[in-house]
């Protein structure tokens, strides 16, 4: 089984840090892992992606040209990497941002209001972990449990005190999607 991902946003979303947790949950698991960012010189405001390739063997190179899960927290990722999503294959979109549309009729859309979880909060820099959570919920590679010990893993010191809110958005994005069915 070899899997990729790509997650994208604009800098700020902390889609690198969502990054490094998905793989370092990924590695929890004890799956081969691979973790490639991509950003341009703006930062903060500008593109930024991962891509992340985890299999339960060797995992055969870094960047595929198509991907099995896109994972987008803006409008302008949404359009980039649409067109990424290998038929049959799912892009999940922060619905607070990115308009419902499907532009092809061959891969699943899942829409969810990241960003609102996020501020509902009181934090919106907690959305990265939302939209881990709804990514958990759709895909049978990663679970909300694996992600959680990603985290701590990857934060440390005074920035540990942020797991628990951390963690809360992660369990109110796995559940968005049964809310509202």
């Amino acid at each position: 089984m070899e899997k990729n991902f790509i997650l994208a946003g604009f800098g700020g979303q902390g889609i690198l840090l969502a990054g490094t947790i998905l793989a370092n949950a990924f590695m929890l698991e004890g799956k081969n892992v691979t973790w490639y960012p991509c950003y341009g010189a703006e930062m903060r405001g500008g593109t930024v992606n991962c891509e992340i390739v985890v299999s339960d063997s060797e995992v055969s190179s870094v960047h595929k040209q198509d991907t099995d899960y896109a994972l987008v927290l803006n409008q302008q990722s949404f359009d980039k990497f649409v067109h990424r999503v290998k038929s049959g294959g799912t892009i999940v979109s922060n619905s607070s941002l990115v308009a419902e549309s499907r532009p092809r009729s061959d891969i699943k859309y899942v829409f969810a209001p990241m960003t609102q979880i996020a501020n509902d909060l009181g934090n919106s820099k907690v959305a990265n972990m939302a939209a881990l959570g709804v990514l958990a919920s759709v895909c049978d590679v990663v679970s909300k449990e694996y992600l959680a010990k990603g985290f701590e893993k990857v934060m440390s010191g005074k920035k540990k005190e942020l797991l628990p809110l951390n963690i809360k958005a992660l369990e109110l994005g796995y559940g968005i999607l049964t809310q509202a069915k």
